[in-house]
């Protein structure tokens, strides 16, 4: 599932550094299959396959993206070619990552829990390259009640998500609470193979040291809950010396290969 915490948590520490900024797009690129290949084989353990769960591996996946500042004014693209990881742990549970670019990734970690899907909490990293520095953020969030997929879920049906985030540039938690809501089964293509998924519709508050709302349309492999499709809308406010600072977010991300690279 697509959940942002504090990605905008750089802002502050950004907002107090405007005056020296020269302002320009870029600073970062996709990142390849080999990179994420090379990730995985040296820093990351890979447990042996187990049933209900996605094969682990390197996954590539398509899209597009962007994120922006407003203050000061500074963008930044994601993709078009997205690699993801999949690496399996104890008792059914296992982490996802994407990245975006060389300057944002994000990671959930699953767990199978009696035929449902459980997120249990996950990290984002953001880098922001302005030329003769740089900043970077990495926020870390658990989940409370984060279910996923609910066995015997209906279309129509609606729960409630709550998770609790903290940042290296943000001081105090930002809690994220939503409806999360089962729009219906609906097959996603992949590589040109239709695949069943379950198709969800999230809608988030942020509160706490940031404010703000994101909103999701999220498709998840009926058989092993793999991340297929994700289009999000993510806008987060911080406070700073020189007034509200604002980071948007709006992407999308496909899963081309069911066979791992």
């Amino acid at each position: 599932m697509r959940r942002v915490f504090l990605v905008a948590g750089v802002l502050v520490v950004l907002a107090g550094l405007v005056v020296f900024v020269v302002v320009r797009s870029g600073g970062s690129r996709p990142v390849t299959v080999d990179e994420a290949k090379e990730r995985v084989a040296s820093t990351v353990p890979v447990g042996a396959p187990v049933a209900g769960v996605p094969g682990a591996g390197v996954y590539l996946y398509a899209g597009s993206g962007r994120e922006e500042l407003d203050k000061p004014p500074k963008q930044q693209a994601q993709g078009p070619t997205m690699p993801a990881t999949v690496t399996l742990e104890a008792d059914g549970c296992w982490t996802f990552r994407i990245d975006y670019s060389t300057g944002h990734w994000q990671s959930w970690r699953y767990c199978n829990r009696d035929g449902a899907l459980v997120e249990l909490g996950g990290e984002t990293f953001e880098r922001w390259d302005f030329g003769f520095f740089t900043v970077d953020n990495v926020s870390t969030f658990v989940c409370e009640d984060a279910v996923v997929v609910r066995p015997g879920m209906t279309a129509g049906a609606r729960w409630e998500q709550r998770c609790t985030g903290t940042s290296t540039e943000v001081g105090g938690p930002t809690g994220n609470a939503g409806p999360f809501t089962y729009v219906g089964p609906e097959a996603v293509d992949v590589g040109g193979t239709p695949v069943p998924a379950h198709r969800f519709h999230g809608e988030r508050v942020l509160s706490g040291a940031q404010s703000g709302t994101e909103t999701t349309e999220q498709w998840f492999a009926v058989a092993d809950g793999m991340p297929l499709r994700n289009e999000r809308r993510i806008e987060v406010r911080s406070d700073s010396p020189i007034g509200t600072v604002t980071y948007t977010e709006t992407g999308d991300f496909t899963l081309a290969s069911l066979t791992p690279a």
